[in-house]
């Protein structure tokens, strides 16, 4: 029970690799805080999930492009449970499409959900962390921001930017104690990966050298990892969980 009673909040964790993640620290004896900005069936879903994994947790509504929002929210939570101990950064989004072609609304909405969001979050929990001497961050991160995939231009910049914004954060709040890395996961047999067409899922698959998406407690197990006492000295790194996929 490496989080037993800590509270760990998780963005976009109503549903796919956000309710593993969840249920995967609860499991752990965490209190998981579970955000989510629609889907508020599933949302409940996971928390009960979490739940029946031993743990227990609360909902949190919000819109992680919302400044004012995360910051009022996050401190309330960090009032209330007595300080955050771990914030994922999960809550992302994918607008496909060519570039000539894509339009500007897509591109910024994704980068404003995919990487000011994780920036809006860190920085409401930064100051709380670096007063209590010690905290953890995990920006959930992608393989396309280490390979060209056609068709993701905003997505691969949004991710590639999380993985600069990890490693920047994490010089700046290592000596406070605070420690951020960078969870990579390739294909993930949930969530977006789950829903893609049938051809582009075997075609995925082709070029994974392990020949199969994660399962999602695969990357979970990672999570938890950069998250624990054990990973107490790794600082600013991208922990790849793909397969081979990036090689």
């Amino acid at each position: 029970m490496r989080f037993q009673d800590r509270c760990v909040v998780i963005t976009g964790a109503s549903r796919g690799l956000g309710r593993q993640l969840a249920t995967a620290f609860a499991g752990e004896g965490a209190f998981v805080v579970v955000g989510y900005r629609s889907h508020g069936d599933e949302a409940e879903a996971t928390l009960a999930a979490c739940r029946d994994a031993s743990g227990d947790g609360e909902l949190w509504a919000v819109d992680v492009r919302d400044r004012a929002a995360v910051r009022s929210g996050l401190s309330a939570i960090d009032r209330d449970r007595e300080g955050i101990a771990v914030l994922v950064n999960n809550a992302g989004i994918a607008r496909d499409g060519l570039f000539a072609m894509a339009s500007p609304d897509d591109w910024e909405e994704v980068l404003a959900v995919n990487l000011s969001g994780a920036h809006h979050c860190t920085q409401a929990v930064a100051r709380s962390m670096m007063a209590r001497g010690g905290g953890v961050v995990i920006n959930v991160a992608s393989a396309s921001a280490l390979r060209a995939v056609e068709g993701r231009a905003a997505y691969t910049t949004s991710k590639a930017g999380l993985l600069a914004f990890t490693r920047v954060v994490a010089r700046e709040l290592a000596p406070r104690g605070v420690r951020v890395n960078a969870l990579v996961p390739g294909y993930v047999d949930t969530g977006m990966a789950a829903r893609m067409d049938r051809r582009l899922q075997e075609q995925a698959r082709q070029a994974i050298p392990a020949g199969r998406f994660a399962a999602p407690e695969e990357v979970a197990a990672a999570a938890l990892f950069l998250a624990s006492d054990e990973a107490r000295y790794i600082m600013g790194q991208a922990l790849v969980v793909d397969g081979g996929l990036t090689l």
